[in-house]
């Protein structure tokens, strides 16, 4: 081989070399950070959840933990683990969420957050579709003769630090020139003790959070007719699961179990009948929910990475949307009926893509 021939087919070889080193790292960004295997290699899913929010994320004083929030959390172990129990529930604060979230600490963050620019671009964090539409509120004692927001001219008002609500609070009440002053506190317990101890006129929050702290109120201080939740609206809170960014992988698993649920509630398939519907789907549609096959076709692979009958696990273990919101969230009085949590196919904002 002459020196010339030599080196074109040296050149030629260290480019061909340097296209498979791109294509190899080009394929390791795509995998993410392997949440999905880290989960599965150590069977247990950390999840990062809410424990003061009844209807949400609630700790009770015997251990047991309850919510929608929870549910989803149990959701997704169920639909990598098999099981809806393998889950280490972590304590994640307004303050830390998000740290907790970059760290690697916790796998998902499930726990009322509300999806805005900032947080998708610099926090490091993937949102998943909308499990519930809310806004933010205010929260009057019965019988303190408020009824609008002007009426808390002047007036203390009570606010979780390191969340959306201090700047909610701020724009809407600088839009209409209503002087206040705001009062914040980590966690919505030191505004429950505040709020008795007269310190605070008014409580903002999300409306679904304001309806849970109202349903829980102790009855020393009046129970849940002591309050009252004004029906002005103060901003858009959509509030969902949060993966780790970078991850499309372990996005797309979580995604897809919230989406999953949703069709399921479409196709009227629940924990009491997804049996029967296994061995018989009704068609095609259900038999791709559910992992099995239709009419002699093999199951569809939708190439998740997760087993095919992963919703099989879900819908008995925990239950289709409806479902759980029912369990959860019915009982503090956030009604699906008429809302924006309503299915499409009723007249909400509930809505997901074809499991296809």
């Amino acid at each position: 081989m002459t020196r010339s021939r030599f080196l074109r087919f040296a050149v030629v070889a260290l480019a061909a070399f340097g296209l498979v080193l791109f294509a190899c790292n080009d394929d390791d960004d795509n995998k993410g950070s392997g949440i999905l295997q880290t989960v599965t290699d150590r069977g247990e899913l950390k999840c990062g959840v809410k424990e003061t929010q009844p209807g949400f994320g609630f700790l009770s004083p015997d251990g047991s933990r309850s919510g929608n929030d929870v549910e989803f959390c149990r959701a997704v172990a169920a639909a990598v683990l098999g099981n809806a129990n393998k889950v280490e529930f972590v304590p994640a604060s307004a303050q830390d969420r998000f740290e907790l979230l970059a760290s690697g600490e916790i796998d998902v963050l499930i726990r009322t957050t509300t999806w805005t620019a900032s947080r998708d671009a610099d926090l490091k964090g993937d949102f998943v579709t909308t499990t519930f539409y809310d806004g933010q509120g205010m929260m009057v004692s019965s019988d303190s003769g408020i009824s609008t927001l002007e009426d808390l001219a002047g007036a203390t008002i009570c606010v979780t630090s390191g969340t959306t609500t201090e700047g909610n609070l701020d724009d809407q009440f600088q839009a209409r020139g209503i002087a206040y002053t705001p009062l914040s506190f980590e966690d919505d317990a030191q505004i429950q003790a505040a709020f008795i101890e007269g310190r605070c006129d008014g409580w903002t929050a999300d409306k679904s959070n304001l309806a849970g702290q109202r349903a829980n109120f102790p009855d020393s201080a009046g129970g849940s007719a002591a309050l009252t939740i004004l029906g002005e609206t103060l901003s858009k809170e959509p509030l969902g699961p949060v993966t780790p960014d970078n991850d499309s992988e372990w996005h797309a698993v979580v995604q897809w179990v919230v989406f999953g649920m949703i069709i399921a509630d479409e196709f009227d398939i629940t924990s009491e009948n997804v049996g029967s519907a296994v061995s018989s789907p009704a068609n095609r549609n259900v038999a791709r929910l559910l992992g099995v096959g239709f009419d002699g076709n093999a199951p569809d692979d939708f190439g998740l990475g997760i087993p095919l009958d992963f919703m099989q696990k879900v819908l008995a273990q925990v239950g289709n949307f409806n479902e759980v919101y029912q369990r959860t969230l019915t009982p503090i009085g956030l009604g699906r009926e008429g809302s924006l949590n309503a299915s499409w196919l009723k007249g909400g904002a509930i809505y997901a893509p074809p499991m296809r």
